[in-house]
């Protein structure tokens, strides 16, 4: 039973999520923090390359 559940798991229309971590500072207090999401693969690199 276990092979069957892993066999439907991988299958090739399934998306692959990355976590997109980035450094953000603050404007008012001058520190940084963090932004975390998570994204299919293809759209890690546009929210990279956006500037906030």
């Amino acid at each position: 039973m276990a092979k069957k559940v892993v066999a439907t798991l991988k299958k090739a229309d399934a998306k692959v999520f990355t976590k997109v971590i980035r450094m953000v500072k603050n404007a008012k207090t001058g520190g940084y923090q963090f932004q975390e999401s998570v994204m299919p693969a293809d759209e890690a690199d546009k929210f990279l390359a956006q500037k906030k």
